[in-house]
């Protein structure tokens, strides 16, 4: 049997995604239900393959099941990334990367996580994301060079803790 990978998450990232998943598996649940029968009542005069709203409300089931399972397996198979507050030579997981892109005088500030909890619009990038594998194991005063769609880009490092 092959070895799984576990899904590396901080201890914040582990309590926010429990908290989606009791939401996602109560209240939207029952949202999503109550949506489901309002369409098949709807749609009770009307010819099934025209119910639009069903459709609509069956593709939600679907989103919200398949995000719950995504969750579990999460619950199921994480690993905490430890918080080590000892100082350190070089960028690991788990660190919070203050960078600058080249060309620029505006930091940006990174928290470096696993792909569970990635979300870069509040500045949690993943360790997989091309940004957290080039950063993994710089150090301060390095550039790091990301292969994006436009070309490279070229970011210092300026601190990290």
């Amino acid at each position: 049997m092959a070895l799984r990978k576990p899904h590396l998450i901080t201890a914040d990232g582990l309590a926010r995604i429990e908290k989606e998943l009791a939401y996602l598996t109560g209240v939207k649940r029952e949202q999503v239900a109550e949506r489901l029968n309002r369409a098949m009542d709807d749609g009770q005069d009307d010819d099934f393959v025209d119910n639009a709203e069903l459709e609509a409300a069956r593709n939600e089931q679907s989103f919200l099941e398949g995000r719950i399972l995504e969750l579990q397996d999460i619950m199921r198979y994480h690993q905490i990334i430890q918080e080590d507050e000892t100082p350190h030579e070089h960028v690991k997981i788990g660190d919070w990367v203050t960078v600058v892109e080249d060309g620029s005088d505006e930091e940006e500030r990174y928290h470096l996580v696993g792909a569970a909890e990635a979300d870069p619009a509040e500045g949690r990038i993943s360790n997989e994301s091309p940004l957290g594998i080039a950063l993994l194991g710089s150090k301060i005063n390095d550039i790091v060079s990301v292969n994006a769609p436009n070309g490279e880009i070229k970011f210092k490092v300026v601190n990290f803790e």
